[in-house]
């Protein structure tokens, strides 16, 4: 997994969590999505794999 992909998920996700209010404020919120892509990112190949991609 290059960094590019992982900073891409993290940055998507960042701000998408930016959107749910009901997590806290904007820097929790950011936070949360950065770690949510940083986990997604990290899972892709595995669910490539499953895929059969």
């Amino acid at each position: 997994m290059d960094i590019i992909t992982v900073s891409y998920y993290a940055v998507v996700c960042g701000v998408l969590g930016m959107a749910g209010p009901k997590l806290g404020g904007t820097l929790v919120r950011l936070l949360i999505g950065g770690i949510v892509g940083v986990i997604a990112a990290t899972l892709l190949p595995t669910v490539r794999l499953i895929a059969g991609f």
